[in-house]
């Protein structure tokens, strides 16, 4: 029975099983208050209360999620909006450069600001000027006819200047404009009554008209510069207007591409073949100015150029270095420098005055060294209205006496260069004579007439011809010079100028004005000594470019087959010399050299930091070991005398001591040198790189290693780690205790091989060399053997010999026949008892590799094995310096070094003379000389295009 109590006792405890239609059921009848199976209420008295408040809920729940949906979508409408508007925006054409080219407000108030005062101001000048001229008049019917003229003539020119500024003012808002209406000319001159008195009335209306007449002219002239003004600022605004309307349909305006003349395109080829010699392909036509110094070489060029842009000296050498002039047709009188962007105004003398200070300091930059001469040509052009083309090298004068202060080969440097340009077979030669002076004194006929003595492409120019005819009591003599009767020299012209009459200030045009009085009332033209086309400098001018366009014509199609031959000889030669390698120049070598190096660089910053730590320990334990056994163990050794306690103490001394003065200081040392070491592995570690590149890799990062320097506060850093680790004495593992050891055993058995060579070196080979190498000791070395024998004798267990020990040594070594003196038995002794210690010191390093235990039982005070402590605590500042400096490394001083190594790869890559020396080889200057010819050769061809379509 209580078995069955037991059982349905168990039964009412367990927990009911639930069906999922149990559980629906239930959850209904708790949301509707009703039961899903009795269809009735639940709990009558609370479940209509729970029922509202659910109600409420819900609807409370349905209002805070409709006010999260709109806010949310107002929030990604909103971020959406922005994004496109963003997208939109950017998709919109750059407008800015408009701002450069249309004109602002400013600019407009501005000009049309200037019209009005310009009215006003002529309109004052004929109220106040005009009125009181014709007061002086005493007929009072002229002085009214006057006024009343005055009068009109004012009333058109304020209506006239009101339609300019009308114009001016509606251009800027008024998109197509008719042209404005051609101002016609309504003045008319009326005849004046005649005056009672005075002059007579002919003379009065004469003068009259005339200022009339001046007055017209002046206004008309006037009013055709505004219309021509206006007109341009037409065409600008329409054709802004119609960029601005290309950019609305999404295209861009067409660039307009600058046309380059004939001369300018040659002058091109001229300087790609500067400093180069390409034999007989490289001889291009050019007129080539050669003369005496102070003949007027230079005072030719810029009559011809129209422009005093060059120095003067009085009495001394200006042109220092060729000078080549590109002339060419322009509108504006301009001149620039090949290598500058800046253009000076020949018009202005400002920048006249800057022309020529700057080719004074460029002819002073070109002659370094001590040079008085320089070979470096200096190459601008001159464009102008009416300008000759033609390309023109000013040489410097030729000398015939030095003085003190040039160069010793200042004369001779002189004439191989003009036998140089000379030498060109299709060169003109522009010979400039001093006419002022005896022809006897000339230096340069005779070197013309040695390069052309045929006389087929050499013109000769026979400068201050007023001052020769002055001073020559004969004008024949200069009949004979101009008809090639006087020198012995021919030439395909003659011609005669005058350049100037010896004032600074005189401008070219003054200086042509001269030129032309001076031959119009010479003696030469009177009595028919001289035709009329051999004189003046435009003759002159003319005459060159002439010829020098005909010798153009004549050799040009001529030397492009000249390069085209070439071209073709240096691509046959790279094929069979260098046929799996690209035709790659020193220039793009360099920059192949500097991004493999960079990459190179970059890859210190990945060395591990075990390899690094390591690298550092071993550099520097090689520039501290000397410190550490001549300084420090072997003198507190030789002052403790087996004393261990003032060994210690001797020994605490020197270290801290080592630490506060030199360690710091070779421990930046050995960074450096462990970073040279892992730049030189890095470089010998890529085996693809190309040979040609070494010598760049290695200049650079030899200069930028020593450039490169530590951080000052490193040393201060490196200083207080080291101190501390110095301080410690106390090993704490078997590890440590081992290493110590072993690097103790190691420096001891470097010194003493160190030892024992000397030792050999001082006394000669031993037993077995003698008779086993047949080595042989000389008389000294048999001297130093028989000390060292005596001094072992007495045993070398202490660092220095008493007096007593000397003397009884040398009594010895008398008594055999061996005579020293005391210095020279102290010299043997001290490489014997270094033999001695550092056996005896090896043998205590193997007794103390099993005394830890010992050591660390007796807690540090083991006095056996003190030289292990002093190595280890040598080995654990080393070990903490390398870990400081291998993290300096990492942080800074490889970045550091990498800014070093590119600053010293900008300052290679803009010299050519040093990228020259360091890529060098067949290879390299094959491919410099194909890329020349290649640009020679391109020039050449567009040249003699534009050459035929001209023609």
């Amino acid at each position: 029975m209580s078995r069955i109590l037991n059982h349905r006792m168990r039964a009412s405890l367990k927990k009911p099983s639930w069906s999922p239609i149990d559980k629906r059921a239930l959850a209904f009848s708790i949301y509707t208050g009703r039961s899903l199976l009795l269809h009735k209420p639940i709990a009558p008295s609370h479940i209509p209360r729970r029922k509202y408040g659910m109600l409420v809920a819900r609807a409370v729940r349905g209002m805070l999620k409709i006010r999260y949906l709109i806010l949310g979508g107002a929030v990604g409408g909103g971020m959406t909006l922005n994004k496109k508007y963003a997208e939109w925006r950017d998709g919109l054409p750059d407008m800015g450069w408009l701002n450069e080219l249309l004109p602002d407000n400013d600019q407009w108030d501005k000009f049309t600001t200037t019209l009005i005062s310009a009215k006003d101001r002529i309109g004052d000048q004929f109220q106040i000027g005009v009125p009181l001229t014709l007061s002086v008049t005493s007929d009072p019917r002229l002085r009214e006819a006057g006024v009343a003229r005055a009068t009109e003539l004012r009333e058109w020119l304020s209506q006239r200047y009101e339609d300019a500024v009308a114009a001016a003012a509606t251009n800027n808002t008024t998109s197509n404009m008719d042209p404005a209406p051609k101002i016609v000319n309504n003045l008319q001159s009326k005849p004046a009554p005649a005056p009672a008195s005075g002059r007579t009335p002919a003379e009065e209306s004469a003068a009259y008209e005339k200022r009339i007449r001046g007055l017209q002219e002046e206004v008309l002239s006037l009013q055709a510069r505004y219309q021509r003004e206006l007109q341009r600022l037409e065409q600008e605004n329409r054709e802004l207007r119609q960029q601005n309307l290309l950019l609305r349909q999404g295209r861009l305006p067409p660039t307009r591409k600058m046309k380059r003349s004939l001369i300018d395109m040659y002058s091109g080829v001229l300087d790609e073949l500067a400093g180069w010699e390409a034999g007989e392909a490289g001889r291009l036509p050019r007129v080539v100015v050669v003369g005496d110094q102070s003949a007027g070489k230079t005072s030719v060029l810029e009559m011809i150029a129209q422009a005093r842009m060059f120095p003067r000296g009085a009495g001394e050498m200006c042109t220092r270095a060729p000078v080549k002039v590109t002339l060419s047709e322009g509108p504006y009188h301009v001149a620039q420098f090949r290598d500058s962007s800046r253009e000076f105004d020949l018009n202005k003398e400002s920048d006249l005055a800057d022309l020529r200070k700057e080719v004074e300091m460029r002819m002073r930059n070109s002659v370094r060294g001590g040079r008085t001469v320089s070979s470096e040509v200096i190459a601008m052009s001159v464009r102008g209205p009416g300008l000759p083309r033609m390309v023109l090298v000013d040489l410097p004068g030729v000398i015939s006496t030095q003085t003190v202060d040039m160069a010793a080969d200042t004369r001779e440097a002189i004439k191989q260069m003009t036998k140089q340009y000379m030498g060109n077979p299709n060169a003109i030669i522009l010979c400039i004579q001093d006419g002022s002076v005896d022809a006897e004194r000339s230096n340069v006929t005779d070197l013309v007439a040695s390069c052309d003595p045929q006389g087929k492409r050499t013109i000769f120019v026979l400068t201050k011809v007023d001052l020769a005819e002055e001073n020559l009591a004969n004008p024949n003599r200069i009949r004979r010079i101009l008809e090639g009767k006087l020198f012995p020299m021919k030439a395909l012209g003659y011609y005669a100028v005058v350049t100037g009459r010896s004032r600074k200030d005189d401008s070219i045009q003054s200086i042509r004005e001269y030129e032309e009085r001076f031959f119009r009332s010479s003696k030469l033209f009177k009595e028919g000594l001289v035709a009329a086309a051999q004189v003046t400098t435009r003759n002159l001018a003319m005459g060159v470019a002439d010829c020098f366009w005909r010798m153009v014509r004549d050799t040009v199609e001529q030397q492009a087959d000249a390069f085209k031959a070439m071209r073709f000889n240096l691509e046959t030669e790279w094929k069979n010399t260098f046929p799996r390698q690209r035709e790659l120049d020193r220039d793009e070598l360099f920059e192949r050299a500097r991004a493999e190096l960079l990459d190179q660089s970059a890859e210190l910053s990945a060395v591990a930091a075990a390899a690094w730590e390591a690298r550092l320990h071993s550099a520097l334990w090689a520039s501290t070991a000397e410190r550490v056994f001549g300084g420090i163990y072997l003198p507190a050794a030789a002052h403790a005398h087996d004393d261990v306690d003032k060994f210690n103490t001797s020994v605490d001394i020197k270290l801290r001591e080592w630490a506060d003065s030199e360690l710091a200081r070779q421990s930046i040392e050995a960074g450096r040198e462990a970073l040279r070491e892992e730049f030189d592995e890095l470089l010998s570690r890529s085996a693809d790189t190309d040979a040609v590149y070494e010598p760049v890799k290695k200049a650079a990062v030899e200069e930028a290693l020593a450039r490169h320097q530590w951080e000052e506060r490193a040393q201060d850093v490196l200083r207080v780690l080291q101190v501390n680790a110095l301080q410690d004495r106390c090993v704490r593992s078997r590890a440590e205790w081992d290493a110590a050891v072993a690097l103790m055993d190691t420096a001891l058995r470097e010194r003493l091989g160190a030892v024992e060579a000397d030792l050999k070196a001082l006394t000669g080979p031993g037993f077995r060399d003698r008779w086993l190498r047949w080595q042989y000791t000389s008389e000294e070395q048999t001297r130093r053997a028989e000390v060292r024998g005596e001094l072992e004798k007495l045993g070398s267990n202490r660092p220095a010999l008493s007096y007593d020990e000397v003397v009884a040594v040398r009594d010895n070594l008398r008594r055999r026949g061996v005579e020293v003196d005391n210095e020279y038995i102290r010299e043997t002794w001290r490489p014997v008892y270094l033999r001695n210690f550092l056996q005896r010191a090896q043998a205590r390093a193997r007794d103390c590799k099993k005394s830890f235990y010992l050591y660390s039982q007796q807690n540090g005070q083991e006095k056996e094995c003190c030289e292990v402590v002093m190595f280890w605590r040598v080995q654990a500042a080393l070990r903490t310096t390398a870990n400081a400096l291998r993290q300096q490394i990492a942080n800074r001083e490889a970045a550091r070094l990498d800014r070093d190594l590119r600053e010293v790869l900008d300052e290679m890559s803009a010299d050519p003379e040093l990228k020259k020396k360091l890529l060098s080889g067949r290879r390299v200057e094959l491919a410099e000389e194909l890329k020349r010819v290649r640009q020679v050769q391109e020039k050449l061809e567009e040249f003699i295009e534009a050459l035929n379509k001209e023609k």
